[in-house]
């Protein structure tokens, strides 16, 4: 790709871009939310056509000029975008040949779909039968059935857009090991991803994008990088701490939660939070670490109004009095909030604008006898705006469009409006780069300066380390552990982590 420039209404996405890729290598892509990378992509597999992007394309040394992605396809050039594609409702064979269907005289031609299905799944090391709904599987299978239905378009370049962002560990090193070995088929993989330990284990170059501009490509081996190394060129500057300094005023308890259990609404007696017992301080940061499946996040939305689970028995208290939080607006009304993981699908409304967001959770605040009043909301959320760093060109910009930086911004802003003392983050950083992370992790102490508790629940445990003053640890739905941060390793926590706790 040579001299590839992309421009939306106001706003210049990509400016003289050149990417070279060597067939056969696994090539990632580098850079900040916002820095041009899946824009490139797009470009590259007809997502966006010939003639809305200026500069040439070269592949297997012939130009090319794509009108669509079928025409990228026809080069065997296949993306798979970060939102999974499948369809649900289909099995995992009609979703593999969508599109590109195995047919006989007009008729699709069930048994031939139904063997080249079952040696695909077997080739990306999937024992599922090819007719199981897509529904059915979790993140990772429905990763490799995405590997799967671009192997059986005779894939040359298979284009990854963070493959591992929603996965476990386990899921994630399987998903690493499968493409070493189209790799080794001398199938082209570029992977574009913030996990910088993923990449430096997995790629053999990486290009860096900056503000829609190439800075550099690098060979991983003969230039002996590092994760440092790729973060300053991300950045354009050095990050001497990954976590910024932060000096603790912690004060009395502002939250307990004691013999706390709760039972799965979908598996008959199945507890996924079994006598859970914590506690926090004002202005103290607290993390909660966990496997997947551990109930971290059960335990939290179970707490935040009883948003998940059945049967649940327990105790919450708030400054020292007992609360009983039935609903989403008592916890809200006791000043307790919850940003999910899942901001795409339970944090934000993607079709509003930002000030639309921010106001959501505390509405009341700025209405009158049923009214809302609008320039009061446009001053609110400009105010945070300013004070979250949230670069949007005005708080009327739709939110879908925003970074996942900028988007897990409002998240927090919208919390924040709510006068919350105690705010519970799950993954508060995933899926966006190391430097919007920096700015997540100061907005965190701030709140924590402010007097309020914080409750982080993480699946990095170099984060967890980094940001919180204590740490808790789950396994099975028990509460096994509880660190100090001077006390704090990984090692000691995965072995909290990793064990049941005894009845």
């Amino acid at each position: 790709m040579r001299d590839i420039t992309k421009t939306f209404p106001g706003v210049i996405a990509l400016k003289d871009v050149n990417l070279t890729v060597r067939r056969g290598e696994i090539h990632a892509i580098c850079g900040e939310n916002g820095a041009g990378k899946s824009t490139l992509m797009k470009v590259l597999s007809g997502v966006y056509p010939h003639g809305s992007y200026s500069g040439d394309i070269e592949f297997d040394g012939e130009p090319c000029r794509f009108a669509d992605i079928r025409g990228s396809e026809r080069r065997g050039i296949v993306i798979i975008h970060q939102e999974l594609a499948l369809c649900p409702n289909l099995s995992i064979e009609e979703n593999i040949f969508l599109g590109n269907e195995r047919a006989r005289h007009g008729v699709i031609d069930w048994m031939r779909t139904h063997s080249e299905a079952a040696a695909l799944l077997q080739r990306v090391g999937l024992s599922e039968h090819p007719a199981t709904p897509a529904m059915d599987l979790g993140v990772g299978k429905q990763q490799l059935v995405e590997i799967a239905k671009a192997l059986s378009k005779e894939v040359r370049l298979l284009i990854l857009d963070e493959p591992t962002a929603a996965l476990n560990d386990e899921d994630s090193a399987h998903l690493l090991d499968l493409l070493r070995g189209l790799r080794d088929e001398g199938i082209t993989c570029v992977i574009i991803s913030h996990k910088l330990n993923e990449i430096e284990a997995i790629a053999d170059s990486v290009t860096i994008l900056r503000d829609g501009r190439t800075i550099e490509t690098l060979d991983m081996v003969n230039d002996n990088v590092t994760e440092d190394r790729i973060i300053a060129g991300m950045v354009g500057r050095d990050l001497e701490h990954r976590f910024p300094e932060h000096v603790p005023n912690i004060g009395e308890e502002v939250l307990r939660i004691e013999d706390w259990t709760v039972h799965s609404p979908t598996q008959h007696g199945r507890v996924v939070v079994a006598g859970a017992n914590l506690r926090l301080r004002r202005g103290e940061i607290v993390g909660l670490a966990g496997l997947m499946g551990a109930g971290r996040t059960e335990l939290a939305m179970s707490v935040f109004g009883r948003s998940y689970g059945i049967g649940i028995s327990g105790r919450v208290y708030k400054d020292g009095v007992e609360v009983h939080l039935r609903t989403v607006r008592d916890a809200i009304r006791h000043g307790i909030a919850y940003a999910t993981e899942d901001r795409k699908r339970y944090g934000l409304n993607l079709i509003e604008d930002i000030k639309r967001n921010v106001s959501a959770a505390a509405l009341t605040k700025l209405a009158t006898a049923g009214w809302v009043h609008e320039n009061e909301e446009y001053r609110v959320a400009t105010g945070f705006q300013a004070s979250m760093n949230i670069k949007a060109p005005t708080v009327s910009a739709i939110t879908g469009k925003l970074s996942g930086g900028n988007q897990q911004k409002v998240v927090l802003s919208k919390w924040l409006f709510t006068d919350a003392d105690v705010l519970i983050l799950d993954e508060p950083t995933r899926g966006i780069d190391v430097g919007a992370k920096y700015e997540i992790y100061s907005i965190i102490n701030q709140m924590a300066d402010q007097g309020k508790a914080v409750l982080v629940i993480s699946s990095e445990l170099p984060e967890l380390l980094g940001v919180c003053d204590r740490v808790y640890a789950m396994s099975a739905g028990r509460i096994t552990g509880e660190v100090a941060r001077a006390e704090a390793t990984p090692e000691r926590l995965m072995q909290y982590m990793t064990k049941v706790k005894e009845q």
